[in-house]
């Protein structure tokens, strides 16, 4: 399987990404940079977290406007999967492949803890390899990570089953509305998430409660079914 992580300046995120994934499917993943006009085949798309522009105007906004976002675009609307993690989800929401907005923490602070996730729909490509209400644990780190949509597109979210992953037993870290930790677009091949499950995929980091989510998305589960 192959998995392409895209990179941007101020991205920090990328090696973590890479290590974990180099881990999981046995190979390095292919790295695009920002101002590439094209994404070769691929099985996966990442968008790493870190501070792409440095934040500027607001988190995601420059770099939803590199040249490699139309192939990304273009990519996802083939069904080529499309994981945002942290300022990829920021990313996401900016180039409209996700509804709703990044804003300020809460506290108006930087967080960077544990948290505990639920699964609430387990029926999409990355996360098939959880069960349905399953809790876990992962890592968080930002500070721009209240999701928030109007009332209109939280509906829509929440009664299609497209909110996958919440903040669960009181760990929500930035007040997000409904405790919403990730959530997917209509034809859930794209996942927009703020925590980090490449910092959660062995046992030196305390666990692997991250690694179903790669397994499931590179096919990797289906592949130990069978």
């Amino acid at each position: 399987m192959t998995a392409t992580v895209i990179l941007f300046p101020g991205s920090n995120r990328d090696r973590d990404m890479i290590a974990a994934l180099t881990k999981i499917a046995g190979a390095a993943p292919r790295l695009v940079w920002h101002t590439e006009a094209d994404i070769p085949p691929t099985d996966l798309i990442i968008v790493p977290g870190g501070f792409s522009y440095g934040d500027y105007l607001r988190a995601g906004a420059i770099a939803a406007r590199s040249p490699v976002m139309a192939a990304i675009i273009r990519r996802a609307n083939e069904g080529v999967p499309v994981l945002g993690v942290c300022n990829g989800f920021q990313i996401l929401t900016e180039a409209g492949l996700l509804p709703g907005a990044l804003m300020r923490n809460g506290g108006l602070k930087f967080v960077c803890r544990q948290v505990k996730l639920e699964v609430t729909n387990a029926n999409t490509v990355f996360t098939s390899g959880y069960a349905r209400g399953q809790v876990f644990t992962c890592p968080v780190a930002h500070h721009d990570g209240n999701y928030f949509a109007d009332a209109d597109t939280i509906k829509r979210l929440e009664d299609g089953g497209r909110v996958v992953l919440r903040y669960a037993q009181g760990t929500n870290p930035n007040g997000s509305v409904n405790d919403i930790a990730g959530i997917v677009n209509e034809a859930g091949n794209v996942l927009g998430m703020m925590p980090h499950p490449e910092n959660r995929i062995e046992p030196a980091h305390g666990g692997a409660d991250g690694r179903p989510l790669f397994e499931a998305a590179l096919g990797l589960t289906a592949q130990a079914a069978a």
